[in-house]
């Protein structure tokens, strides 16, 4: 029998809706998601009506305020789809899906992970975080946690799989069976297929290919990073930690809090795509601030060209309109945005009349750093062979460094599990 404690993630007892249940209504976007637009979040209600869905299993981010009245319903509803017979299932297995949107269709397995393999402190363990955890994030969501009878999950864990060996494996020996469902998702989130994997030699080869990547990481290998749902994982651990104290030794093996629902998703997937998050300062004179970054850079041994030098970072640096491109040589980054991210909060210290805003979109960014006293920086996409490394050499990536994707393309809640 494999043993998956070693890798980190395994098979687990994943629910599925009923027979009955309106999947469209059922599936809903991650709860980070649209958190300036109540209006999404609103229609969404409006669609799902008094139909089981995930949506009353969540808190969206947007009513973080109103949290102390919504979580105790969220409970109430959690135990009531329980009672009812909503959610199916018992056995141990994983869930392969297909995610259709504009971008492809990019493929998943859903799983959990060990918590005890995750760290989001910075320690070197198999499953990492790929920005810093803001702790002041997580009481809301333990608050919902902790006395949730069941866990649907956003969270996506990244592997480094050039090869497509471990999902895209998986695909080809799965090849031909009827998916479990397959479905359009509402508010334009695209279509969600996924297949049942439960046979123990299909398993065997998600756990060899897995233990292969591991092996060839060598010492304090990093396994998996967390792409998206950072805080929702954390939020586990700290529950995890919390709770474990309480618990007698021989509990805590197999405890179902132990392990947190995750979907993998190899970085090199075609439809997996990285848009990168640019920098809009507002309070500058724009030509002070690049002179001012010129000498910054100087006294650190970088240098900025105007012209194409091998080796050099590049940087689009807007205002007024115009666009001009900085290479940055010789730069003390391992990537684009950690180089700058550096500088701008060195020059934001120096400087409190000027602040930042972090913007999605290069036509955004173009518009606003038109605006007086703004100037925009617009980082390059993000390139995903340097992904793991940067990891590797900065612990986290500087904030708000990419996104997978765009809101609507975001890993949707289907699968659910017991966790009490």
């Amino acid at each position: 029998m494999m043993d998956f404690g070693t890798v980190g993630v395994r098979p687990d007892a994943l629910l599925t809706p009923a027979a009955g249940v309106c999947l469209e209504k059922w599936a809903c976007v991650a709860c980070d998601q649209y958190t300036s637009e109540p209006e999404y979040w609103e229609e969404t209600d409006r669609i799902v009506g008094d139909a089981p869905s995930c949506l009353r299993l969540i808190l969206p981010e947007c009513y973080l305020s109103g949290a102390a009245q919504r979580i105790p319903q969220i409970h109430r509803t959690m135990q009531d789809y329980c009672a009812r017979g909503v959610l199916q299932g018992g056995e141990p297995v994983m869930m392969l899906i297909g995610r259709t949107t504009p971008s492809g269709t990019r493929r998943g397995l859903v799983c959990t992970v060990d918590l005890d393999a995750y760290d989001f402190t910075g320690r070197k363990s198999l499953v990492r975080p790929t920005e810093e955890t803001i702790i002041a994030r997580l009481p809301p969501r333990i608050a919902v946690r902790r006395e949730a009878p069941v866990e649907t999950s956003h969270v996506m864990l990244l592997i480094d799989d050039p090869a497509d060996t471990v999902i895209g494996s998986l695909q080809q020996r799965l090849q031909g069976t009827e998916p479990t469902y397959d479905f359009k998702l509402m508010q334009g989130c695209g279509h969600l297929t996924g297949w049942r994997v439960q046979r123990q030699e299909d398993l065997q080869a998600v756990h060899d290919a897995l233990c292969a990547l591991r092996d060839a990481l060598g010492t304090e290998p990093l396994l998996f990073a967390v792409g998206d749902g950072n805080h929702s994982l954390a939020t586990a651990k700290a529950h995890w930690l919390e709770l474990s104290r309480t618990l007698p030794e021989e509990q805590r093996a197999n405890h179902p809090a132990r392990f947190a629902m995750v979907e993998i998703v190899n970085i090199h997937d075609p439809a997996l795509t990285f848009e990168p998050i640019h920098r809009l300062l507002t309070g500058v004179d724009a030509q002070a601030l690049l002179a001012d970054w010129a000498h910054y850079a100087a006294e650190r041994g970088m240098r900025l060209s105007d012209t194409p030098v091998a080796g050099a970072q590049q940087v689009d640096f807007i205002c007024a309109g115009e666009t001009k491109t900085i290479h940055i040589c010789s730069p003390d980054g391992p990537i684009p945005v950690a180089t700058l991210q550096r500088y701008l909060d060195d020059y934001l210290a120096r400087c409190p009349g000027a602040q930042i805003d972090y913007i999605h979109g290069d036509d955004v960014l173009r518009r606003l750093a038109c605006e007086p006293g703004c100037a925009g920086f617009l980082l390059p996409a993000l390139d995903k062979s340097a992904f793991f490394p940067a990891i590797e050499t900065l612990g986290t990536l500087p904030r708000k460094t990419f996104s997978m994707g765009h809101a609507y393309e975001k890993r949707c809640y289907f699968e659910c599990r017991m966790i009490r």
